[in-house]
Formats: structure tokens, C-alpha cells, sequence
């Protein structure tokens, strides 16, 4: 929901550096997997409690992830950066939720169960939506500059960030901010299924006229 107001805040500096990376070489897929393989860290951290440790691979974990889709926007995007970035991000949000349950298990591990399967109806309404936007050509005007078709909702990007910084400050309320949390993804996947299959029939029917 946030995500469209943070992006012209944020793309100023990470534009800069991405150019003086872009003048060293340095790819939009190397970002991509560094900033995946330091933020896969956060699981053995928040495992034996070193929240701070966390946050801060957390943190430059999404400042790498904002970076690399700037450098492949000045580069050139590719589908296969898509696909990787897309699929790494995926597989980081869940591993966050995981570093939790292992944390405490008899406190966390349902909230944490919970969150996940919520992230699978924001996931999987996102990235099914993304194939039919594709094939019909919906493209969201404030999304312009993402590599994949997609509805937005309430729980995005920048509503996911500020959660896990939430859960590393706040670790005791983990359970009751993955609950809250999770309600506000299912009311988005809901969302997103709904505002999906009225645009993709509406598609399906203008095509037909055609």
C-alpha cells in the first residue's frame, strides 16, 4: 500500500550508486544474490537470539533488493533477473518467519505457521495474477517499472520491511504482530483474487469483441 509513495523517495540515492556500481561492473544479479545470501544469515541469528544482528541483514538485505532492480532499470532488465529476484524474495520472507519459530518454538511457531500461509495467498495471488497480466497486457500505472504484472494491496514491500523491524525491536510481541500481520495478508490476497479475476474476465471479454 505504502510502496508507491516510498519508491521517488528512495530511487534518488539508490540511482547514484547504482550507476557508480554499473561503472565497476558490478550486475543487477550479483546484487540479487548477495544481498539473498546475507540475508539467509538472519535464520541462525534470530535462531540463537541476536536480534540486532538480525535487523541488520535484514536491512541490507532490502536495501540490496531495492538496489538491484534500480541497476537493472539503468542496465537493462531482464526476465531472468526478474525471475531470480522475485523468487529469492520469496524464499527470504519466509526464511525471516522461520528464524522466529525456531527462536521460541512454543511461543512463536503457530504465529509463524500462520504468517507463512498468509504469505502464501499474498504470494501466490501475486505471481498468478503476474502470468494472466502478462499474457492480457494489464499493467498497473504506479508499477510500471517492476519487471513483473501485479496487483498491489494492503501488505507490500514496505509494510513487510517495517514488520520484521518490528519483530528484531520487539521480539517478546512476535506472536501477536505475525497474527495482526497475517490478517492483513489474507484481507489483501483476498483482495487481489477478487480485483484479478475482474480484470482478467474483463480482458478475456474485450478480446472476444475483438
Amino acid at each position: 500500500m505504502l510502496d508507491k509513495w516510498i519508491a521517488p523517495l528512495t530511487q534518488p540515492p539508490l540511482r547514484k550508486l547504482a550507476s557508480r556500481l554499473l561503472r565497476h561492473g558490478i550486475t543487477a544479479d550479483q546484487i540479487t544474490i548477495t544481498g539473498f545470501v546475507l540475508g539467509m544469515f538472519a535464520i541462525p541469528l534470530l535462531f540463537q537470539g541476536y536480534y540486532f544482528l538480525a535487523l541488520l541483514t535484514i536491512v541490507t538485505n532490502r536495501i540490496l533488493d531495492g538496489l538491484d532492480g534500480t541497476l537493472a532499470r539503468i542496465s537493462g532488465p531482464s526476465d531472468a533477473g526478474g525471475f531470480l529476484d522475485i523468487t529469492l524474495d520469496f524464499i527470504f520472507y519466509s526464511g525471516v518467519v522461520l528464524g522466529f519459530a525456531l527462536a521460541s518454538p512454543q511461543q512463536n511457531a503457530i504465529a509463524a505457521c500462520t504468517l507463512i500461509f498468509s504469505f502464501m495467498g499474498t504470494g501466490a495471488s501475486f505471481l498468478a495474477y503476474a502470468v494472466m497480466a502478462e499474457r492480457h497486457q494489464l499493467k498497473p500505472p504506479h508499477h510500471q517499472s517492476k519487471s513483473l504484472y501485479y496487483l498491489g494491496g494492503l501488505a507490500e514491500g514496505t509494510e513487510t520491511i517495517a514488520l520484521f523491524v518490528l519483530f528484531c525491536l520487539l521480539p517478546e510481541y512476535f506472536a501477536q504482530l505475525a497474527f495482526g500481520f497475517s490478517a492483513i495478508c489474507i484481507w489483501t490476497a483476498i483482495l487481489r483474487i477478487w480485483g484479478g479475476y475482474r480484470a482478467i474476465v474483463r480482458a478475456e471479454a474485450q478480446a472476444r469483441r475483438l
